[in-house]
């Protein structure tokens, strides 16, 4: 008999991004610019009171980024990352294989694990063929078992985004009963007017939760500090989910210090974004079909090449992100851009 639970055999492990030593990382959708400014001086402090518990409040920060974000502090809740958040959501809405989870696939890769290790069932609406979500087919495959819906805007892997209209209507036709989750931790990379900032237009609704994090374009990747806004009662079954002083002293003192750094992050995502319509209008010259993006990756549909492709990549001196149906490739310096799309040529053009 099996000590632990038999239907975990069956769930997959996640993947992270691979580093290997001497190669370029372009795997993991992180910035290439290092900790913002402060940052660093902020963890030496922090750490020289590491032998005390952090406060499990994060009361402060959770307070600086309610400021930040103009909405009552009550209504944020933190954690290891927005993956984490978004784990906790799982928990604090499910009760076990009769209730549902809805989400496009493919989309971020933890939703499928995060379910299942929450005990509740996933409900995959496949992608458009433009590799964007199906708000329409997702509204089609609410039920009444629908307990939570993630809409990743920019979605990861392939950085397609959902426009205001069809979320807009998406929304009106999900019932009050049921929790979205708009999980926007690209957000800062957006530049298309019409992908709405999740919190400006429905931070008000109470089955809508805004997750974001400090770990793409603040650059706190390592450090992991996650962040929602919801309704004061989605926020409190939050923080009662939470595992106990998971937000490290040090993480804390690492996000209030690059929160006032924004100037300073602003400018390093214009660069990223500059890069991104570089690298992609090139990728589209030599493989039209890959989509636009409005995040810090770009997207690379190579279905059964894609394996073949990230092991030419990796040959060259480069790590990206295979997945069965196409490859992620995050945006880096314009040098180490340079190197990949020589290498994509070099792999796409080869018989």
């Amino acid at each position: 008999m099996s000590l632990t639970r038999p239907d975990l055999d069956a769930l997959p492990s996640y993947v992270p991004g691979r580093s290997v030593p001497g190669a370029i990382k372009l795997a993991s959708n992180e910035v290439p610019y290092g900790p913002l400014p402060g940052v660093v001086e902020a963890i030496a402090e922090a750490a020289a009171g590491s032998h005390r518990y952090p406060d499990m409040g994060v009361v402060a920060l959770r307070e600086k980024l309610a400021a930040r974000l103009g909405v009552d502090p009550q209504r944020v809740s933190t954690g290891c990352g927005s993956v984490a958040l978004a784990e906790h959501l799982v928990r604090a809405t499910t009760l076990g294989p009769q209730d549902e989870v809805l989400y496009s696939w493919r989309s971020f890769e933890a939703y499928p694990i995060i379910t299942a290790a929450g005990g509740a069932t996933s409900v995959r609406v496949p992608n458009r063929p433009d590799h964007s979500h199906d708000l329409a087919a997702m509204a089609a495959a609410l039920t009444p078992r629908t307990r939570l819906v993630f809409v990743c805007n920019p979605n990861n892997p392939t950085g397609t985004v959902v426009r205001r209209a069809e979320l807009d209507a998406f929304l009106d036709a999900v019932p009050p009963t049921t929790l979205v989750v708009l999980d926007e931790a690209y957000r800062e990379f957006v530049t298309d007017a019409d992908v709405p900032d999740g919190l400006a237009a429905y931070g008000d609704e109470p089955n809508v939760v805004v997750l974001r994090t400090l770990s793409k374009a603040w650059g706190m990747a390592g450090l992991r500090i996650g962040y929602a806004v919801a309704s004061p009662a989605v926020s409190d079954a939050i923080r009662k989910v939470v595992t106990p002083f998971s937000a490290s002293g040090v993480a804390q003192a690492a996000g209030l210090a690059a929160l006032d750094q924004e100037a300073e992050m602003r400018r390093r995502a214009v660069l990223v974004v500059a890069e991104r319509e570089r690298v992609q209008a090139a990728l589209q010259k030599l493989l039209p079909e890959v989509p636009d993006t409005q995040a810090n990756f770009v997207w690379l549909p190579l279905r059964e090449r894609s394996f073949d492709f990230a092991a030419a990549c990796e040959r060259m001196g480069l790590i990206v992100r295979p997945f069965p149906e196409g490859v992620r490739v995050t945006i880096g310096t314009p040098e180490e851009n340079d190197q990949f799309l020589a290498a994509a040529e070099a792999a796409l053009n080869s018989p």
